[in-house]
């Protein structure tokens, strides 16, 4: 997912003791026939230990598969067999849907080391990270610092380090380039290094809230030279640029890239409900694939596993859905929403014509969890840099959502419908989408956690994209939480007639979250931010 600009803050209350079934959209009060109470059976029988197992068999596949479930390999490979077997056991139609990509990752885990005046070793998906593409090479050398203009923490640049070639005027070739992210693409900044004689280029992040973390960006295709590109966060970008904790300058560093760059093979998998009106489709989509780091139990063995589960329980208690449910685990997410969107690409104008809506479970038991909802109708991060617009009707699958949150007395908060997961796609070509996320790189407020507990100014996700994202990094209560509004959604989307009663009513709520949230950031895909 490409991240695009700022990303917004807003205080969202809940209307106390204004919300009643009297305020309910006209949409979900005209036809309400699986509402909260009449899910209750169904949500009670999708269980957090049947999601735990298969979480725990995902973990045994990346423990058997050099710790990783990474798309085109034997992890994701396993995975997608598990999913597979499962679903056919169930008695669903299922398929593959295999597809080529471009696969372009850390063969060897990248070096970022300050040798003189300071020794020190940061380290790979925290402090710094290679970029997708960044040609391979092992580099020592003085970095230089160039067209900086860093103004305090917590405020915005708009940095234009490195985006012409003026600004390298004066630089000593073989020397390390430290650029800032801003303005313009982290390509031409790459770009423009190379062609001033840098040996090797580091990206640092912007100091702004939620501008802080790992630049993991992407060059967006292979480059003709030799020189090695990482990013890294604010903090090393800042030590670098000042000689290392206030030292002299004339920071000699090392930096080290090994990625491979192929053409590997890999595949969605379909699991479509027997029965289901073939006109009126629902979409049900978590990604199967994890990064190269770790094997991504929370990102996303979490969604994965919630839809395998519910998918099974739909098959042994409702099958006589009206609508047809189609289960879809997508492959290479990690890699730029690969999946969704090549399934996307491949659907027939008539294809397209009969999905209803699009579902999409993405991090959904993050240790230091917000309940976050998909901001379908845009009222609290309006059509930005850092928001898409939701296609009419998604602002009505975000208030089902906040509903049956509400009738749990669980509190809940909007979260950008940036497209940085796989409902991206979907939205692109006007299909109504929703889902949740408990968050990822973002930090946690401290008006956060005074309303749903854990550690303020902690990331969400402190293990997100690494080999921490074991079995042990998923807060169970939160997952079950999650995977109830998950059934709960499933369930009432699949009784639902479209005919009579189709998306799109205007919803009558809005701003129904209750927390000064940044979103939680999201999640992926990192890999894909360009700039």
């Amino acid at each position: 997912m490409r991240q695009s600009g700022l990303r917004h803050v807003h205080l969202s209350l809940w209307a106390a003791g204004l919300i009643s079934l009297a305020l309910v959209s006209p949409a979900l009060a005209r036809n309400d026939t699986t509402d909260v109470a009449s899910t209750k059976g169904f949500r009670k029988a999708v269980t957090l230990a049947g999601i735990r197992e298969h979480q725990a068999a995902f973990q045994s596949f990346s423990d058997a598969n050099g710790g990783n479930r990474v798309a085109g390999g034997p992890g994701y490979e396993a995975s997608a067999e598990y999913v597979v077997a499962k679903m056919q056991a169930a008695g669903y139609s299922v398929s593959s849907q295999e597809f080529a990509f471009r696969f372009n990752a850390d063969r060897t885990p990248p070096v970022l080391t300050t040798i003189s005046p300071v020794a020190a070793t940061y380290v790979d998906g925290v402090d710094f990270a290679s970029m997708t593409y960044s040609p391979n090479g092992d580099v020592t050398a003085q970095v230089v610092a160039v067209d900086l203009v860093v103004p305090p923490v917590g405020t915005s640049n708009g940095n234009t380090s490195g985006c012409q070639a003026a600004d390298f005027a004066g630089f000593p070739p073989g020397a390390i380039a430290l650029l800032q992210r801003g303005t313009c693409s982290f390509a031409v900044k790459a770009d423009n290094a190379a062609a001033a004689g840098a040996s090797a280029t580091i990206i640092f992040n912007e100091g702004q809230a939620g501008r802080t973390v790992v630049v993991n960006g992407t060059l967006g295709s292979v480059r003709n030279y030799s020189m090695p590109v990482v990013g890294t966060t604010f903090s090393v970008g800042d030590l670098l640029r000042n000689g290392v904790n206030n030292g002299p300058t004339g920071v000699v560093t090392r930096v080290r890239v090994d990625r491979t760059d192929e053409t590997r093979n890999t595949r969605n998998i379909i699991a479509e409900t027997p029965g289901g009106n073939p006109d009126q489709v629902i979409v049900v989509g978590a990604h199967l694939d994890s990064v190269s780091r770790g094997p991504g139990i929370n990102d996303n063995g979490s969604g994965s596993a919630t839809i395998l589960e519910v998918a099974e329980t739909m098959a042994a208690q409702e099958r006589d859905v009206r609508n047809k449910i189609r289960f879809v685990w997508w492959g290479a997410e990690e890699l730029g929403l690969l999946g969704s969107n090549y399934y996307v690409s491949q659907l027939s104008a008539a294809e397209r014509a009969k999905i209803v809506l699009n579902l999409n479970f993405d991090m959904i038991g993050s240790p230091n969890a917000v309940r976050f909802v998909y901001d379908g109708d845009n009222s609290a991060f309006p059509v930005g840099p850092g928001a898409a617009a939701g296609p009419l009707g998604s602002g009505e699958i975000e208030e089902l959502f906040h509903r049956y949150f509400d009738s749990q007395s669980l509190a809940s908060a909007e979260t950008p419908f940036s497209g940085r997961s796989d409902y991206g796609p979907f939205i692109a070509i006007g299909i109504p989408a929703g889902g949740l996320f408990t968050g990822a790189e973002g930090v946690k407020t401290a008006e956060q956690a005074a309303i749903y507990g854990g550690t303020a100014g902690a990331p969400y996700d402190p293990c997100y994209h690494l080999a921490c994202d074991t079995i042990a990094n998923i807060n169970d209560t939160t997952l079950d939480q999650m995977a109830d509004a998950v059934a709960h959604s499933v369930l009432y989307f699949s009784k639902r007639d479209f005919g009579k009663n189709p998306l799109g009513v205007t919803s009558s709520l809005k701003g129904k979250g209750n927390s000064l949230t940044s979103g939680g950031l999201h999640d992926h895909e990192d890999e894909n931010i360009d700039r």
